[in-house]
């Protein structure tokens, strides 16, 4: 058994490729110096060559607000063409399963909470995102029109909030927890009396560890296609993965702040801006078919933390 992970560097396939191989499953995977997967060609020979039995589709060009509001025709064109690309050759190459990962940013700005998948396409999209979101929207529905046109079986997941081993802790592009990890740690390391938090910590978020993320994602891909067609439409099947569960940004600030050892006063800016209100995604489907999320947000920031001290040498870097 041979599996290809796009993008088995990033935190999510690091993820997926440590479980894969702790299954004895072969993992294929190749760096963007040696495969380019927005050229056609490239990746059309590859998939040829290797044949894998399976495709994780984990690859994409990501980045924060300031990156997509400065590059977003970047970010259409490189995640259309590394989906297009990967999806189409996996066809052409014989390959019949297939999981793309996307990002509940595919949902409308505002839409009821917790997120159903039958949000999808019901209202406008949050506009600083709107060309990654669209992208990923596209690679659903090629995963969709494929099935329903040749009968492959390509599934997709859309993951909350991810946090974990592998994350970005950069100081000016990073999301919250690995932000916070970072400032709380250096806070204790600087002996500073407090730390300052953008908004006024009222903002309600859902996290998931990215090793949940990694089991979710194979047990997507390991259900029968009775089973999952029982809990899909042909038009509608990509299923949402995270926790059911949302916390304060306030909370998992003190949170952070435990973890860390951090001792010192925390302070909110009322006056910088919080976003959305609520962003929790509904569930249930992914809990009817019988998988629920085992790390708690605890445990997983206290993993995570001792990942981000062991590594800090490459991270100082950043």
């Amino acid at each position: 058994m041979a599996a290809y992970i796009a993008g088995h560097k990033g935190m999510v396939g690091a993820a997926i490729k440590r479980q894969l191989e702790a299954q004895n499953v072969e993992v294929i995977a190749r760096s963007h110096e040696d495969l380019d997967l927005r050229n056609q060609q490239s990746v059309r020979n590859f998939l040829k060559n290797e044949k894998p039995d399976f495709v994780v589709v984990a690859a994409a060009k990501v980045g924060g607000i300031h990156a997509n509001q400065s590059f977003p025709a970047d970010f259409i064109y490189d995640n259309l063409m590394i989906e297009c690309n990967i999806i189409n050759s996996s066809f052409e190459a014989g390959i019949h399963r297939l999981l793309f990962l996307g990002s509940s940013c595919i949902y409308p700005r505002e839409t009821a909470q917790p997120i159903p998948e039958t949000a999808l396409l019901t209202g406008p999209l949050e506009p600083t995102n709107e060309p990654y979101a669209v992208a990923k929207i596209a690679g659903i529905k090629m995963c969709e029109s494929y099935n329903r046109q040749f009968g492959t079986d390509y599934r997709s997941v859309m993951p909350t909030n991810l946090y974990g081993p592998d994350d970005n802790f950069h100081r000016d592009n990073s999301h919250v927890i690995p932000g916070l990890i970072r400032r709380f740690h250096e806070a204790k390391i600087a002996e500073k009396d407090e730390v300052t938090i953008w908004g006024s910590g009222k903002p309600r978020r859902e996290f998931l560890h990215v090793d949940d993320m990694a089991t979710a994602s194979l047990f997507v891909l390991g259900l029968t296609s009775d089973v999952y067609r029982g809990h899909t439409h042909p038009m509608l099947s990509h299923i949402n993965v995270g926790t059911g569960k949302d916390i304060t940004i306030c909370d998992l600030s003190h949170l952070v702040a435990k973890v860390t050892g951090y001792l010192g006063a925390i302070r909110f800016d009322g006056t910088k801006p919080d976003g959305a209100a609520r962003k929790l995604l509904d569930v249930s489907r992914l809990s009817d078919m019988g998988w629920k999320a085992s790390i708690s947000l605890e445990q997983g920031l206290c993993d995570t933390y001792k990942w981000f001290v062991r590594n800090q040498a490459s991270i100082r870097k950043a």
